[in-house]
This record gives structure tokens, C-alpha cells and sequence, in this order.
């Protein structure tokens, strides 16, 4: 009878024991699908880092000739070739407001997806590399005193790995430099 009545209190602690385990391996797994991860390639201007959503990065090409196209903003340093398309190419330092740099071996044109019909290359001093960044640990950018343009190109700052890595928002400093869309203007003759 003892025996009976020990082999039953053993399986009642070894169900309690399997019920624990099973609410706290759910609870572990709750908690890590609430921590979402978001890839940014990153790049240096300025000896400053920045990232831009890795989805929107087509390629990295080193720095080659740049067609200049007259009449164009400053930043614009022109156009090239890219297998049949037309890429504008924009000088991110003269975007931000910081003096140009000749080009190096680091220098590169990060080629991006500004929307569905239309690339834009980025020339940056140098690329780094793709992070994975919690969304938790990305901040509001801070009120920064000076140029208007600028802060609304920053969606996030974050410290990854020590490191701060501005988060810039990529369709907005684009739509900002682009022009209007061209059937817009056809309406004005």
C-alpha cells in the first residue's frame, strides 16, 4: 500500500513539475517574440555613423566617374550608368551641410530604392556593415539646434556595440531633394 500510495505522490509531482516547466518555457518564449530586431546598413560621412533601412539598399559600388549634370543642385553630383538606368548620384556631405571631400579607396555609392520606378546613389566616405538593431533601443532623435533640413532626414539614434549610429530616414531626405513629380508641372502650360 505504501508503495502504491509513494509511486502516486510521484506522479502527481511529476505532472506539477511538468505544468511548471511547460508556463515558464511559455512565458521565455512570450518574451522573446516581443523583442523585434530591424537590419541597417551602416556608413561613416564625416567620421560620423549612419544606417538607413537594410531593405532599401540595392548595391555598393566603389566610387567612378560622375557625369555632371548642369544646372543641378549641389548636392547632385550627377549621373551614371548603371546597367541601362540612370542613377542620380547625391553628395552626402554637401546634403548635410559639410564640406566635400575628394573621393578614396573607401568611398563608395551606396545604390538605393527611393520608390518603385526610380534609384538614387548615395556617396558615402565609407561602408560598414549591416547591424541588427532591438527596436526597443532605438530613440527618438533629439532636438538638435541648426539646420531645419537636416533633423527631419533623422528618424532614430541608437548605441550599437558603444557606437552612436544616426538612423536616417530615407524616403523622407529623399522626397526632400527630389523633384516634384513631373505631372504636376505639366499642369502650368
Amino acid at each position: 500500500m505504501a508503495l502504491q500510495e509513494a509511486a502516486e505522490h510521484l506522479r502527481a509531482l511529476q505532472a506539477e513539475q511538468a505544468t511548471f516547466t511547460e508556463q515558464r518555457d511559455r512565458k521565455k518564449s512570450s518574451k522573446q517574440e516581443d523583442v523585434i530586431y530591424h537590419q541597417w546598413a551602416t556608413f561613416k560621412v564625416d567620421n560620423e555613423l549612419y544606417g538607413v533601412d537594410v531593405i532599401q539598399v540595392k548595391e555598393v559600388l566603389r566610387y567612378s566617374e560622375i557625369t555632371p549634370v548642369p544646372g543641378a543642385d549641389s548636392y547632385i553630383l550627377g549621373i551614371i550608368n548603371l546597367r541601362g538606368n540612370v542613377v542620380t548620384v547625391i553628395d552626402t556631405r554637401r546634403l548635410f551641410g559639410l564640406m566635400s571631400n575628394e573621393p578614396d579607396d573607401d568611398t563608395r555609392v551606396i545604390v538605393v530604392e527611393y520608390n518603385e520606378n526610380e534609384v538614387v546613389g548615395l556617396v558615402v566616405d565609407n561602408v560598414d556593415e549591416v547591424i541588427n538593431i532591438p527596436q526597443k533601443s532605438v530613440d527618438r532623435a533629439p532636438n538638435l539646434a541648426g539646420d531645419e533640413s537636416t533633423k527631419k532626414f533623422v528618424q532614430g539614434v541608437c548605441y550599437h556595440q558603444g557606437i552612436l549610429t544616426i538612423l536616417l530616414d530615407l524616403p523622407k531626405m529623399l522626397q526632400s531633394v527630389t523633384p516634384v513629380d513631373a505631372s504636376s508641372s505639366d499642369d502650368l502650360f
